[in-house]
């Protein structure tokens, strides 16, 4: 079963239930939790441009897949966000998420992959194929990660200090790494920025 998160919107005054992906929590102390995650499903799609330009991209892309810009022509019902359909195109609309996965391209620093998770119910064969031919459909495997949460803003700058954090401390308690670290995001652009829950994940042998 996912995990559901309660997200409170002052803006539209609402309490929302997100699903995320579920989680054992491992081990755990003050700078990180190692998690065993169970596989799930995602929508992802690859941009280009600074590291503030690439999310307001990719978040657009993802985000109109999931509000019926899709092949399926049926309408199913949202969980969270709100979102006004537009009559004049409807297409089946997904319930929204969390997190907001993404993954630097190392090579080039320019370059980056989102993700948004998919709800548990779908499976490959019953999730909508996106319109846009950028959006890959990708189920991601079982895996251990370890993950660094921290709120504030989505700068680069902060990225990067956490990021660092994680992997100091892994490397000191002699933890292998096996992957290249994502920044996860689990609250809309609109959202304040100090009530935001933003993590640094990576993975490691198990």
């Amino acid at each position: 079963m996912f995990r559901i998160m309660l997200i409170y919107t002052i803006l539209q005054g609402a309490l929302m239930a997100i699903e995320e992906p579920n989680y054992i929590v491992v081990q755990t102390n003050d700078t990180y939790e190692i998690r065993k995650y169970n596989s799930y499903l995602v929508a992802q799609t690859k941009v280009s441009g600074s590291f503030d330009e690439m999310g307001k991209k990719a978040f657009n892309i993802l985000f109109k897949y999931i509000s019926g810009e899709n092949k399926k022509r049926e309408k199913i019902k949202m969980t969270a966000p709100v979102i006004q359909e537009n009559a004049k195109r409807k297409g089946q609309k997904i319930s929204m998420t969390a997190p907001v996965i993404q993954e630097m391209d190392k090579t080039n620093t320019k370059s980056a992959t989102y993700s948004f998770v998919m709800p548990e119910k779908f499976t490959m064969e019953t999730l909508p194929l996106p319109l846009n031919e950028s959006i890959k459909l990708v189920k991601i495997p079982q895996k251990i990660l370890a993950v660094r949460e921290y709120s504030g803003n989505w700068s680069e700058e902060k990225y990067e200090k956490n990021e660092q954090i994680l992997l100091n401390a892994l490397k000191s308690a002699g933890i292998e790494i096996i992957g290249n670290p994502t920044f996860a995001r689990y609250n809309s652009p609109f959202s304040l920025w100090f009530l935001r829950r933003n993590e640094i994940m990576v993975e490691v042998k198990q």
